[in-house]
C-alpha cells in the first residue's frame, strides 16, 4: 500500500520546475516514485487491493500514450510488450472498477487520498451506482475529446476491458489542454481510435472517451490545438446602394480549394467553419458547358442573363458566365513543369506525402513525351532529387517520386527559390513554365510571412514562370498562406484530399489546370440607379479590387486556363420593387429618370480586362445588360444556370448569411436536382448528398 508520507513525498517533488507545467511534473515523479518502487509487486496484482490496481491500471495508460509520443522507436518496442503484459495480468485476475466508494479523487500531485480495499463482489444495486458514477465523471472531465467521427459507440466492457497491447498498437490522441478537473477524476479509454480525422463532441455523445493527457515537457513535444488551419477570415459582401455606390470591380477567381475542404468537413461529420466557405469557389468547381469564344485570338466569352431569385420574390439574380478558349490537345504547347514537393515531417500523414505521391503519379501519366518535368523537394533545406528529364522517361520519373521520404522542418522559401531556379533553366520560349508546389503549407523556417512569401512571387513571375498550389492533409492546413501564393504567381490553388479529387485535378482539369490563356482578368460591373436599387456580389469577397484597380495594369488579377469557366452571380434589387433594404438619401440626387440619363434602359454595364499570357498590355470587352438579357422565371434558364445557382445557395447557407436564413436545404435540393442535367464524372450526384449531410447535421438551418 502506498502510504501518506510517500504521497507527500511525491506532492513535494511534482512542485514545477520554471517554464515546466505542473501536470507534466507530477507525471514524471509519478514515473520515478511510484513505477520504479512498486512495478514489481504490482505486475503481481498483490498491493493495496482494488484501489491501487485501479491506479496502476492509469499509469500505464500514461506510460504508454508517452511512449508513443515522446521516446525514441527502440525505447517503445521495449516498453510496450511490458506494459501489455502487466495490464493483462492486472485486468485478467482482478479487473479495475469505477465509481461508488472506490473512486480516485485526488491526483498525485494533490493531497492523500484515502484508498480503500475493494470488495471481492459487488451487489446489483452497486453496479448500478458504479454506471452512474462513469457517466458523472465522463460529463465532468472528459468535455472536450477528440474521437473519430465514424466509429460506433464501444459497450462498456469494450472500454475498460482493452489491453494495453491494443491500445499500443493503436493511435495516440492528443487532446487540447484544458483546466484540471476539480477532483482529479479520471475516465480511462484503452482503445483509443485508430484514424485521424478526428471531430471535436461533447464527451456526453459519446463512450469513446480518452484520459485526459498528460503534457510532456516542452522540450519533447507542444501540446496539439483544437484547429491549427490558418484560413483567411473575410466578411460577407454587403449590400450597395446603386444611387450612391454604382460600381464593382473584382479579379476572377477559377479555385475550388474551398469546395474540396467543405467536402471533407461535411463527410467528416461536421458543419464546416464559416471561413472556409469561399463561395466563388464552390460555384466554379463544377464545368458548365457555357458558350465559349470562336477562336483563340479571343481567349474567352461572356454570357450575361437576368432571372428571378429563388429565395427572395423581390429582387433578380445577373448571372454572369465566362467560358476560356479550349485549346485542343494536338496544339497545347510544350510544359517545363517543376514539382516543387514538401517532405517535412508535418507530411508524414496518409492523407499527405503518401497521397501526394499517388496524385503526381497520376499528372506524370497525363504529359506528353517531350514535356519536362524536375522535382524539387524541402525539409530541413531544399535539394534537387530530379534534373530536368523528358516525360517519355517515366520510369525513372516515377522511381524519383515513389523515393521520397518525409522528415525534418519545413524551409519553404528555399524550396521555392530553387524551383524557380530549376524552371529558368530550362525554360521553354512560347510554352508552359509551371512550379507545382504540393504542400500542407506548414512553413516554419525561412521566410514564412505571408507578405514575405508574396513578394518572393511576385518577383518571379516576371521571368513568366507560374506557380500552382495544391494543399494536402488536415488539422494544420495553411489555406491562407497557399491562397496569397497561387493569386501572386499567376496560378491556381486546389486542396486534394482524396485520389478522386487529385484525379480531378490533375487529369480532368489538366488543361486549365496547366496551360493559361488569359492572365490578370478582373470585371468591372456599373448598375445603372434607374433600373436597380440595389445590389451585392455573391462570393468573391478575398478578390475585391478597388475601382482605380480595373485600368492599372501593374494591379495582378486572376487567371483563366484552358476551357476554364467562369461564373459570378450578383443579387440585384430592381427599383420600385419594394426589397430595398437600404434607405434613400434625404439629400441625394432627386431624380435619374429625368430623361437625360444615357442608355437608362441597361440593367448594368459589364466590363472584363484581360492579358494575354505573354502581353502586358491589357484588352477590354464590355456587354450591356438590358431586357433583353432577361428570362420570364427561374425555370426557364438554363440547367447549368439553375444548378450554378443552387451550388450559390448552399455556400450562403453554410456561411449563414442573412439572404438564405429562410432558405431550407430543401428548396436546394429541389433546384440542385432539377438541374443536375449530365453528369458523367458524378460531381453533381456528391454535390446533392453533401446537402443532405449539411442538412441532417443542422448547419445553419
Amino acid at each position: 500500500m502506498v502510504d501518506d508520507n510517500e504521497l507527500n513525498r511525491l506532492r513535494d517533488i511534482a512542485a514545477p520546475a520554471p517554464g515546466e507545467s505542473a501536470k507534466a511534473r507530477a507525471f514524471e515523479a509519478a514515473l520515478r516514485a511510484y513505477d520504479q518502487e512498486n512495478i514489481s509487486a504490482v505486475t503481481q496484482g498483490s498491493v493495496g487491493g482494488l484501489r491501487l490496481t485501479e491506479r496502476a491500471q492509469k499509469l500505464w495508460s500514461e506510460i504508454m500514450q508517452k511512449k508513443l509520443i515522446a521516446t525514441p522507436a527502440l525505447a517503445g518496442l521495449v516498453a510496450l510488450p511490458i506494459a501489455g503484459y502487466a495490464t493483462f495480468h492486472l485486468l485478467r485476475e482482478q479487473p479495475a472498477k469505477f465509481g461508488g466508494d472506490e473512486k480516485i479523487t485526488e491526483t498525485l500531485a494533490d493531497k492523500p487520498a484515502t484508498l480503500k480495499p475493494a470488495e471481492p463482489k459487488q451487489a446489483p444495486t452497486e453496479l448500478a451506482k458504479d454506471k452512474k458514477a462513469d457517466a458523472d465523471v465522463e460529463s465532468r472531465d472528459a468535455t472536450n475529446v477528440l474521437v473519430a467521427p465514424a466509429s460506433p459507440p464501444k459497450s462498456e466492457a469494450a472500454q475498460t476491458g482493452g489491453t494495453a497491447q491494443q491500445t499500443a498498437n493503436e493511435r495516440a490522441v492528443v487532446a487540447e489542454p484544458a483546466p484540471p478537473a476539480p477532483t482529479g477524476e479520471f475516465t480511462l479509454n484503452s482503445t483509443a481510435p485508430s484514424t485521424s480525422r478526428l471531430a471535436r463532441v461533447p464527451a456526453a455523445e459519446s463512450k469513446l472517451m480518452a484520459p485526459q493527457p498528460t503534457m510532456a515537457p516542452a522540450d519533447q513535444i507542444a501540446p496539439q490545438e483544437e484547429n491549427r488551419n490558418r484560413v483567411q477570415d473575410f466578411k460577407t459582401n454587403p449590400v450597395h446602394a446603386a444611387l450612391e455606390d454604382p460600381v464593382s470591380t473584382f479579379s476572377i477567381d477559377v479555385d475550388t480549394a474551398s469546395y474540396s475542404f467543405v467536402r471533407r468537413s461535411l463527410k467528416e461529420g461536421s458543419v464546416p467553419q464559416a471561413d472556409t466557405v469561399r463561395v466563388e469557389e464552390m460555384i466554379n468547381y463544377f464545368p458548365y458547358d457555357w458558350k465559349g469564344p470562336d477562336s483563340v485570338s479571343t481567349p474567352f466569352n461572356s454570357t450575361v442573363s437576368v432571372m428571378p431569385t429563388p429565395w427572395n420574390a423581390q429582387t433578380k439574380l445577373m448571372h454572369v458566365a465566362i467560358k476560356g478558349f479550349d485549346i485542343k490537345p494536338t496544339e497545347q504547347p510544350k510544359a517545363n513543369l517543376v514539382f516543387l514537393i514538401d517532405v517535412s515531417g508535418s507530411m508524414d500523414e496518409p492523407d499527405k506525402l503518401p497521397l501526394l505521391k499517388s496524385a503526381f503519379r497520376l499528372l506524370v501519366s497525363k504529359l506528353r513525351a517531350d514535356d519536362t518535368i524536375s522535382i524539387v523537394t524541402y525539409a530541413g533545406e531544399a535539394g534537387t532529387v530530379l534534373m530536368p528529364t523528358r516525360a517519355a522517361e517515366k520510369d525513372k520519373i516515377l522511381n524519383a517520386i515513389d523515393n521520397l521520404q518525409p522528415g525534418g522542418s519545413t524551409a519553404g522559401e528555399a524550396g521555392i527559390k530553387e524551383a524557380y531556379k530549376l524552371a529558368q533553366q530550362s525554360f521553354v520560349k512560347d510554352g508552359v513554365n509551371r512550379v507545382m508546389l504540393a504542400t500542407d503549407g506548414d512553413f516554419n523556417v525561412g521566410q514564412s510571412d505571408d507578405d514575405d512569401l508574396k513578394r518572393l512571387i511576385e518577383q518571379e513571375r516576371k521571368s513568366g514562370v507560374f506557380l500552382s498550389v495544391f494543399g494536402f492533409g488536415h488539422d494544420n492546413l495553411n489555406d491562407q498562406m497557399m491562397q496569397t501564393i497561387a493569386q501572386n504567381g499567376n496560378g491556381t490553388a486546389a486542396y486534394i484530399d482524396t485520389l478522386a479529387e487529385a484525379e480531378k485535378v490533375l487529369v480532368e482539369d489538366a488543361s486549365s489546370t496547366l496551360f493559361p490563356i488569359a492572365k490578370d482578368v478582373k470585371i468591372q460591373v456599373e448598375f445603372n440607379p434607374n433600373k436597380v436599387s440595389e445590389y451585392r456580389l455573391i462570393g468573391y469577397e478575398t478578390r475585391a479590387l478597388n475601382r482605380e484597380d480595373f485600368n492599372n495594369d501593374r494591379v495582378d488579377a486572376g487567371d483563366i486556363g484552358s476551357g476554364h469557366s467562369v461564373t459570378a452571380i450578383y443579387e440585384i434589387t430592381p427599383k420600385g420593387s419594394g426589397g430595398e433594404q437600404i434607405d434613400p438619401l434625404r439629400y441625394g440626387q432627386a431624380t435619374v429618370n429625368n430623361g437625360g440619363v444615357a442608355n437608362a434602359d441597361e440593367y448594368a454595364f459589364v466590363k472584363i480586362r484581360y492579358k494575354l499570357p505573354n502581353e502586358d498590355v491589357s484588352k477590354l470587352i464590355t456587354t450591356p445588360v438590358t431586357s433583353a438579357n432577361e428570362v420570364a422565371s427561374f425555370d426557364q434558364a438554363s440547367t447549368d444556370q439553375r444548378f450554378s445557382v443552387a451550388v450559390a445557395a448552399f455556400g450562403q447557407k453554410l456561411r449563414d448569411e442573412d439572404a438564405t436564413a429562410k432558405f431550407g436545404y430543401d428548396k436546394i435540393m429541389e433546384i440542385a436536382t432539377a438541374a443536375r442535367g449530365a453528369d458523367p464524372f458524378g460531381y453533381r450526384s456528391e454535390f446533392l448528398s453533401l446537402v443532405r449531410l449539411a442538412s441532417a447535421l443542422g448547419g445553419n438551418r
